[in-house]
């Protein structure tokens, strides 16, 4: 089973840019897609991810219009699919959604940023808070998880061009980072690192100043894996050659 994760930063701009022919190539079993900032009935084009082999699609879109959203695109229908928390607070934002293979749990992630100010952080932390309670009961249902998508953290100073000028950016704050920590090790991997402990290796870059050209970027997306499934990882990696969004995405592949 091959997941693919990517901020697509507005499905319709990515579909222009062609995202459905990356799609065809790359042929994954489940692509996770955040900032959708659509519903579904805004797509000109509804029936061409059918026509392309994924007529099974779920969109968790945010109540604000242009705003946020996940969705997933199976080639295979999902056992079950859940869309949300539950809580009105936070799943008018759109940011999670889950679909059920058997034992397998895969959820396409959307984490907020909290670049816009103080209140937006404040929010991100309490949302992370709450996500990680969620996480633990889904724990107790599911041993095999695999969550894919933006967390807008930057985990580990090789995962960001510059460490020492970011120090107090959101993203790269230490609250942010320990986090983080405390979540992997609460029974995840990040499949990427597992596979590759390069530097550079990034999979989201601004648009200002030609960061993306210079590489000058942050790694924020990941596939983390539920450490059940350890030994099932075939192999992880980053797809920076792709380029319909200022991400980049991300993948791993488990039997």
């Amino acid at each position: 089973m091959k997941i693919i994760s990517y901020n697509v930063n507005g499905i319709r701009s990515a579909m222009s840019k062609g995202l459905t022919n990356f799609m065809q190539e790359q042929n994954a079993d489940v692509y996770c897609f955040q900032e959708t900032k659509a519903m579904q009935n805004q797509i000109s084009e509804p029936f061409i991810f059918e026509e392309i082999g994924y007529k099974n699609h779920y969109w968790h879109s945010a109540e604000k219009k242009g705003y946020s959203g996940v969705a997933l695109f199976c080639k295979n229908e999902p056992d079950l699919v859940e869309y949300g928390f539950g809580v009105p607070e936070f799943d008018n934002e759109g940011r999670i959604i889950r679909a059920d293979y058997g034992s397998k749990s895969i959820v396409s992630l959307y984490i907020p940023s909290g670049s816009s100010g103080e209140a937006r952080q404040a929010f991100k932390i309490n949302w992370l808070v709450f996500f990680q309670e969620y996480i633990n009961e889904l724990k107790s249902k599911k041993k095999e998880l695999i969550i894919c998508g933006d967390y807008n953290i930057v985990h580990k100073p090789i995962d960001i061009h510059d460490p020492v000028g970011n120090k107090k950016s959101s993203g790269f704050l230490p609250e942010e980072r320990e986090w983080l920590s405390q979540f992997i090790d609460g029974g995840f991997i990040d499949s990427f690192r597992a596979f590759n402990q390069a530097p550079h290796q990034y999979s989201w870059w601004t648009f200002r100043a030609g960061a993306r050209g210079n590489n000058k970027g942050w790694r924020i997306d990941y596939c983390m894996v539920a450490e059940a499934l350890r030994n099932n990882m075939v192999n992880a990696g980053i797809l920076q050659q792709a380029m319909h969004s200022d991400h980049c995405p991300v993948w791993v592949e488990v039997k």
